[in-house]
C-alpha cells in the first residue's frame, strides 16, 4: 500500500511525517525553530532561514527511521488559512521540498493550509476522520490563532471552513507566551506555563470577555502584568492565564452550539495540549475529541493525511 509525505515549516516548528496508509500509522520528525532568551517569535526572514537549514536534517532522521517507502504523493502546508491574503513566508520552505520531489518522482503534490493540517491531525489522533464526510465544529487555538470554525466536506479543499468567531485582539497562545516571558520562561511557553501552574491551589472565578461569537484577550496580559507587579506568586500567575483561556474557550463553544446546533467538537492546536484547558472543556463538554499532545502542536501529521485523502478521495 501506498505511504504519503507531508512537510508543515510554520513559525514555530520544522516538521516532516509519513502516513503508512496500510497501517494507518504515522512516522515524525519535527524540531522547533531556535528562538533567542526574551524573545517572542522570530521575524519571517529568520524563520525561512532556520527552516532551511533544519528540513534536510528533519527528512534525514524520519528516512533513517521508515527506510526506503513507496511514496504516491506528496504535501505540504503552504498557508495559514484557506483565506484570501493568508500568506507567510516560512511556509515557502516546506513547499518548494515538496514541489521539487514531485517533480523528480512523478507523484502528485496536495497544497493545503496549516490550519487544515491541524484538525487533519487532530481528528487522526482521536480515530474520528471520518467527521470529514459531515459537519462539525473545530476550535484552532495556537499562538498565532483563537478560532472557532465551522468545517463542511469540501471536495477541492476536504474542508470548508467558516468561522464562527475568533480573538479580536490578543491570542490564546500569545497570552500564554507573553504571560510566560513575562515570568522569566523559555519561549515557546506553554508547557513550562502549565508545570507553574499545577503547582497553584488556588481557585479563580476566571471570566470570559465576548463579543457575540468573538473573544477579547488582550486584558488577559494586562491582569498578568497586574498580578506579576503585585507579587502575585507565578503560580498563581500562570493558573489565572490558563482558566481564564479555559473559560473563554468553554464561553465560545457554547455559543457555536447555540448558534449552529450540537455538533461533534474537535479541539486542534499547540495551547489545546494544556492539561488544565482540556480538563475544564471536557467537564463542560465530556464528548469532544481532542488530539494527543504530539498531534496538538505544530506538526506534519495532518498534511500528510491530507494528501492520503486527496489521493484516494477517501473524504467525498
Amino acid at each position: 500500500m501506498p505511504d504519503f509525505l507531508g512537510i508543515d515549516t510554520s513559525n514555530y516548528t520544522t516538521s516532516a511525517a509519513l502516513y503508512i496508509s496500510d497501517e494507518n500509522r504515522i512516522i515524525q520528525e519535527k524540531m522547533l525553530l531556535p528562538v533567542k532568551e526574551g524573545q517572542l517569535g522570530l521575524r519571517q526572514s529568520d524563520a525561512v532561514f532556520h527552516h532551511t537549514k533544519q528540513l534536510p536534517e528533519i527528512i534525514e532522521k524520519l528516512f533513517n527511521q521508515c527506510g526506503k517507502r513507496n511514496i504516491s504523493a506528496v504535501s505540504a502546508s503552504v498557508r495559514p488559512r484557506n483565506i484570501q491574503g493568508s500568506y507567510m513566508p516560512c511556509f515557502l520552505c516546506g513547499e518548494g521540498l515538496c514541489r521539487s520531489y514531485s517533480a523528480i518522482n512523478n507523484i502528485p503534490m496536495y497544497s493545503t493550509s496549516h490550519q487544515i493540517g491541524h484538525i487533519l491531525a487532530a481528528l487522526y489522533s482521536a480515530d474520528k476522520l471520518d467527521l470529514v464526510r459531515g459537519k462539525f465544529i473545530a476550535f484552532h487555538i495556537s499562538g498565532g490563532t483563537t478560532d472557532c470554525l465551522l468545517c463542511q466536506p469540501d471536495r477541492d479543499n476536504v474542508l470548508n471552513i467558516t468561522e464562527i468567531g475568533t480573538s479580536l485582539d490578543l491570542k490564546a497562545g500569545q497570552a500564554v507566551d507573553r504571560t510566560g516571558v513575562m515570568l522569566g520562561l523559555k519561549f515557546p511557553c506553554g508547557i513550562e506555563l502549565e508545570k507553574l501552574a499545577m503547582k497553584s491551589n488556588k481557585k479563580f472565578k476566571a471570566k470570559a470577555v465576548l463579543k457575540g461569537g468573538n473573544c477579547c484577550l488582550s486584558g488577559l496580559e494586562n491582569k498578568c502584568r497586574d498580578m506579576i507587579n503585585k507579587g502575585e506568586s507565578p503560580e498563581n500567575t500562570a493558573k489565572y492565564c490558563l482558566d481564564t483561556i479555559a473559560e473563554t474557550i468553554v464561553s465560545m463553544t457554547g455559543y457555536a452550539i447555540d448558534n449552529y446546533g450540537k455538533l461533534p467538537l474537535v479541539f486542534a492546536g499547540g495551547v489545546m495540549s494544556d492539561y488544565i484547558i482540556k480538563e475544564k472543556i471536557l467537564s463542560e463538554y465530556p464528548d469532544a475529541y481532542f488530539a494527543q499532545p504530539q498531534f496538538s502542536c505544530d506538526n506534519a501529521a495532518g498534511v500528510a493525511i491530507y494528501g492520503y485523502l486527496k489521493n484516494t478521495e477517501k473524504y467525498i
